[in-house]
């Protein structure tokens, strides 16, 4: 019996049943995997997509007239934004900041803003540094409308007013120009949807079906009918280059598309972008490389 036992065990038709058996082990242990990876990019999707932080530093810049204002929006929610006059005859510039930092932490283009003249509404969205709420796109793109009106209310024209959004900012400022008419939108590390960046970086999971808030630029940029100037860094490790050239190609004209090179998604303002920018809106300023833009 023994002898009969070890002739089985060594049968070809016995060890394929072992490794089939095997094999739907594996199985099921790599769907079990990857069930509870779904489950949880799910769940914390908006942990992943939103990093609000509390105000740090005092809202302050020696030589700049910030002022630190409140923004109520139609949902009961209250915002924190900085804001300072333009001098006379100057553009005044809604900037709508990505998906992690605070207030403070656009500092160096408050400064590059106040040198050239122009205003600057700088929002924090519901629940980052000082605003009320939990951010989601619906709310931002709220957010984004009450900032602008806000504006009007101040008496900008619409000519005056240009719309700027950097990073996740970019998909709240594009949704921004489809509703209100402005002088330009500025998008700057722009993603043709956030949803792309998330398949991107997710290729096994299922991002589109499952994602809430896609922020789609995509196609949302096919209704912006104003000037568009596109800035993006060709060493982009966080949202790719050629993001920002799919976006460029759906945008209407007029447009611009600023390449700069060697930069990362957080260094365009340290690199020179805001002098692109200042001629792009028709401003003085004028040092720059006219060899990165590239107009089509």
């Amino acid at each position: 019996m023994n002898d009969a036992i070890d002739k089985k065990s060594r049968s070809p038709a016995f060890a394929w049943r072992l490794l089939r058996l095997a094999g739907l082990g594996l199985a099921g242990t790599c769907l079990a995997a990857w069930l509870l990876a779904v489950g949880y990019l799910y769940i914390e999707q908006r942990h992943l997509l939103f990093f609000p932080e509390p105000e740090t530093e005092a809202l302050a810049i020696k030589g700049l007239a910030l002022q630190d204002v409140r923004i109520h929006t139609p949902d009961g929610e209250t915002l924190q934004a900085l804001y300072e006059a333009p001098r006379p005859g100057q553009p005044v510039i809604l900037f709508l900041h990505g998906q992690s930092g605070t207030l403070m932490m656009g500092k160096w283009r408050y400064i590059r803003m106040h040198k050239q003249g122009v205003g600057y509404l700088a929002l924090a969205y519901r629940g980052y540094s000082g605003s009320t709420g939990t951010p989601s796109e619906k709310g931002l793109l709220i957010d984004g409308l009450a900032a602008y009106d806000w504006l009007k209310a101040k008496g900008f024209r619409d000519s005056d007013i240009v719309i700027h959004g950097h990073s996740l900012g970019t998909g709240v400022a594009t949704y921004v120009a489809t509703q209100r008419p402005a002088r330009a939108l500025i998008l700057e590390a722009p993603f043709t949807a956030a949803s792309d960046v998330g398949a991107e970086r997710y290729p096994l999971i299922p991002v589109s079906f499952l994602m809430k808030d896609k922020f789609l630029n995509r196609e949302r940029i096919r209704d912006v009918h104003m000037p568009v100037l596109i800035a993006h860094g060709d060493k982009d490790s966080v949202i790719p280059f050629q993001e920002g050239e799919r976006l460029y190609a759906l945008a209407n004209q007029p447009k611009v598309f600023v390449r700069m090179h060697g930069s990362e998604h957080n260094t365009l303002t340290r690199d020179g972008v805001y002098p692109h920018y200042w001629k792009f809106l028709g401003l003085p300023e004028t040092d720059i490389d006219p060899a990165l833009v590239i107009r089509k």
